[in-house]
């Protein structure tokens, strides 16, 4: 079986109301990186894919059993936790730090703008911060940091 990589960021509240679909700039955002980890081999689980961009929202009863489920099995877990903070991202990555995964966080513009809690993760659990200012300017980050986690894998056998 693959390595999975669990992808969260904020969803209902960047949905259009009319439409119920997710916003264009995150929905590109989302599509790229899903792309670039699946190209890398990963197995990706994101919930915005999974329930076709708000096409197809499922209940929270479901959604929240799957994301546990998926989080609880993942090799790496990357969150964009929002701006303003999205509460449903917020239990991901407190979901995935009592389970010890690995995590990423991409942080817009400044570490100083998110919630206490994630600024200290680091204290608890082990997850590195990528701070971005651009659209995409994290995946160089992101790359290195995702071979450095593999590399670690393989000295560690």
């Amino acid at each position: 079986m693959g390595k999975k990589i669990f992808l969260a960021a904020p969803f209902k509240s960047l949905v259009d109301k009319e439409t119920s679909i997710l916003e264009t700039n995150m929905k590109k955002r989302l599509i790229d990186l899903i792309n670039y980890l699946e190209d890398l081999g990963y197995e990706v689980h994101n919930a915005h894919k999974r329930e076709l961009w708000g096409k197809e929202f499922m209940t929270p009863e479901q959604c929240t059993k799957i994301d546990y489920d998926e989080i609880e099995s993942c090799d790496i877990f990357i969150a964009f936790p929002g701006l303003p903070a999205s509460p449903g991202t917020h239990i991901e990555i407190g979901w995935a730090s009592a389970f010890n995964k690995k995590m990423i966080l991409l942080l817009f513009e400044d570490l100083e703008n998110y919630a206490y809690l994630v600024r200290g993760l680091h204290t608890v659990s082990d997850v590195n911060y990528i701070v971005y200012s651009e659209e995409d300017s994290y995946m160089d980050r992101l790359d290195a940091l995702i071979k450095e986690i593999e590399n670690n894998e393989v000295q560690s056998l």
